[in-house]
């Protein structure tokens, strides 16, 4: 597998295009689309909220109809949740509207939103924008980038990837963009994310490995304990690579699913380290507990705690918050077999040694806890199973960019 320059772009047969049409936001591109002329596999995972945007209900049933899927629009600024039987109307009209600019079936035209709940969209300016934005589709590497900067909120960073690698012989390219900055927990973690592959696949087998990867890189990001209405995370599967249809579980897919587990994650911890307010990443690592499950329950735990979160933003070694969460997460375990270290460039440092307080240099521990990246590595020592997941600290900024949200 090799790392390459891009996004949704990347993979054959794909393009893009991004527009300012003044949703909300001014003075920026706030809508953006990917479209493939040929008919597209789609798989999709999405919010657990119980609270779902009328898009995330229009993009489910595109997924579970079996339908093919050959366009995404998205808006950035206004969620078009808690919008009632208009809301759903406005999915509709915006893949009407891409049928009508585009020429395919509106029920392969994925909708998604990400901004403020409650406000309806501006249905005039949506529809217009997908005109515009459809005659300027592109497959550059910049279209992409561009799109992925039009997903945006409260980012502060656009993120997109692209990886290549060989199935049957032939190249296969997959790529991807994500938002994500705030309300963000699991399950799904708040996000909009869209990847894009020219592999050939089976539907079945690309929504089987997109639910399985997404348990440990989107699954296992936490910045503020929220989930929000709209988490949606859809990929588009062409088959123009060429290579041998993969239908089997063998080692085609293995290495499919491989890439997608590594391109998943990249965007996982970017929007981690990019969580509201943040001003490093933190990240807690279990290792040899005792089922994969309690691994990754405790590792959630310790990132979305909010004192453990403070404690990484003020460099304080203090052990007892991480155990705290860890304690009252639902694993079961038992401390006196726990080791618990600091790491970051900086060094490693045990801080918890089964059941007690090893004596520790204070200033190295302050020294660790400094650096942009921070892990709690917990080794359980009660098995051989283990989980990562990817928070960040909890700063002042965080209030204020929440406490302003609507203004």
């Amino acid at each position: 597998m090799e790392k390459i320059k891009g996004g949704v772009t990347a993979a054959k047969g794909f393009e893009a295009a991004s527009l300012a049409a003044g949703i909300r936001y001014q003075g920026r591109e706030d809508m953006a689309m990917i479209f493939s002329k040929t008919p597209c596999e789609c798989a999709g995972t999405f919010t657990t909220n119980v609270v779902k945007a009328a898009c995330v209900l229009w993009d489910k049933d595109i997924v579970e109809s079996g339908n093919p899927m050959h366009a995404v629009v998205v808006n950035s600024g206004i969620a078009n949740a808690c919008t009632g039987n208009e809301g759903f109307e406005a999915c509709i009209n915006t893949a009407e509207a891409v049928e009508e600019a585009l020429g395919v079936p509106h029920d392969t035209v994925a909708v998604a939103s990400t901004g403020v709940i409650g406000m309806q969209l501006p249905i005039d300016k949506i529809v217009d924008g997908v005109g515009a934005m459809s005659k300027v589709l592109s497959d550059s590497i910049e279209a992409g980038e561009y799109a992925s900067k039009a997903i945006m909120t409260t980012d502060t960073v656009n993120k997109e990837i692209a990886v290549t690698f060989t199935i049957g012989g032939k190249t296969v390219t997959l790529g991807g963009m994500s938002k994500g900055s705030g309300m963000i927990h699991p399950n799904m973690c708040t996000m909009l994310g869209f990847l894009t592959t020219d592999i050939a696949i089976s539907k079945k087998l690309l929504q089987k490995a997109l639910s399985e990867v997404v348990k440990d890189t989107f699954n296992m990001i936490t910045v503020d304990g929220d989930t929000s209405t709209n988490d949606t995370l859809l990929i588009m599967a062409n088959g123009l690579a060429g290579n041998p249809k993969v239908d089997k579980e063998n080692d085609d897919y293995v290495t499919f699913k491989t890439a997608l587990c590594y391109v998943c994650e990249d965007l996982a911890r970017r929007m981690a380290a990019d969580g509201e307010g943040a001003s490093k990443l933190f990240t807690a690592k279990v290792v040899n507990a005792r089922n994969k499950e309690d691994a990754r329950i405790l590792a959630r735990s310790v990132v979305g705690s909010n004192l453990s979160k403070a404690a990484i933003y003020g460099c304080d070694a203090n052990f007892g918050r991480f155990l705290c969460a860890m304690g009252y997460s639902g694993a079961d375990f038992d401390q006196e077999k726990v080791e618990l270290y600091f790491e970051s460039e900086a060094g490693k440092l045990k801080v918890f040694d089964k059941g007690s307080l090893p004596a520790f240099d204070e200033d190295l521990a302050k020294e660790i806890m400094k650096a942009s990246e921070v892990t709690v590595l917990i080794d359980m020592n009660d098995g051989n199973a283990a989980a990562t997941a990817w928070g960040c600290d909890l700063t002042e900024k965080y209030v204020e960019i929440n406490a302003d949200y609507r203004s």
